[in-house]
């Protein structure tokens, strides 16, 4: 049976990727640490479009809990046709004052576990010939972040591994997507700390971010930067120092800076 599976689907972005993957008739099965709000998005949405919506509760920081997400797919003989890594999370502190053991968790959440998935989903889409996957980046990956030095760092791999991905498969019709929004409605800030960008930027609804990914997966782009104003700030390295660019970064992340 074909499915999409999405990690971190009850989270603002991941739950918005759920709808709008079931509203298309796709069967789900989605993924993230939080069982009672999976089984409400599992009734909520086998209700409004039904479709089959599995789930299963794992902590993507563990590699072992990630093998244990893809041994039952093989087990359930799921054909993951759609791979959307939405699981991720930051942290805005001062780097000397980072709690490590935090630091090395985010970058298994938003590194390792993508990789992870990405890696072993994708021999099945290119024996079928078919499959999109889309990771979820920022507009952070596009710029050095002081004071959010490991989430920055982490979704500059995101992007680099998308886009080498890309250029390896363009020959093929699967398709994989590095969507790079900006701020956006979700648990993101209050979990990152990250206040201060969320004061002086307006965010957009994760709906919104969610629909533009869609879109430009099922068009086949291999980058997505939501908004205008983005665009042009992940351009700026290309016409101004990195000095500069990380001294305007960190003015958005710490007041006073």
């Amino acid at each position: 049976m074909k499915i999409t599976l999405i990690t971190g689907a009850t989270g603002g972005l991941g739950s918005a990727f759920a709808d709008i993957y079931a509203k298309q008739k796709n069967n789900l099965f989605l993924v993230s640490t939080k069982e009672n709000k999976l089984n409400e998005l599992k009734t909520e949405l086998e209700s409004k479009y039904g479709v089959s919506v599995d789930y299963m509760v794992a902590d993507l920081s563990n590699i072992d809990e990630c093998k244990k997400v893809f041994n039952f797919t093989t087990e359930k003989g799921y054909f993951v046709n759609n791979l959307i890594n939405c699981a991720g999370f930051g942290d805005r502190t001062d780097f000397k004052d980072m709690d490590v053991d935090l630091q090395i968790k985010m970058i298994n959440v938003n590194c390792s576990a993508l990789t992870y998935f990405t890696r072993v989903f994708l021999t099945d889409m290119l024996k079928n010939n078919e499959g999109h996957i889309i990771n979820a980046g920022s507009l952070a990956g596009f710029v050095p972040g002081p004071y959010m030095c490991t989430y920055h760092a982490s979704k500059a791999y995101v992007l680099n591994l998308g886009e080498s991905i890309a250029h390896e498969i363009r020959k093929t019709k699967v398709k994989i997507l590095t969507l790079c929004p900006g701020p956006f409605k979700s648990g993101f800030v209050d979990r990152a700390k990250n206040y201060v960008t969320f004061a002086k930027i307006k965010p957009v609804s994760a709906y919104k971010v969610a629909e533009y990914g869609y879109k430009k997966s099922i068009k086949g782009k291999r980058i997505a930067v939501v908004g205008f104003t983005n665009k042009l700030t992940a351009f700026a390295p290309r016409f101004f120092s990195r000095k500069f660019v990380a001294t305007i970064s960190a003015g958005t992340l710490k007041k006073g800076d």
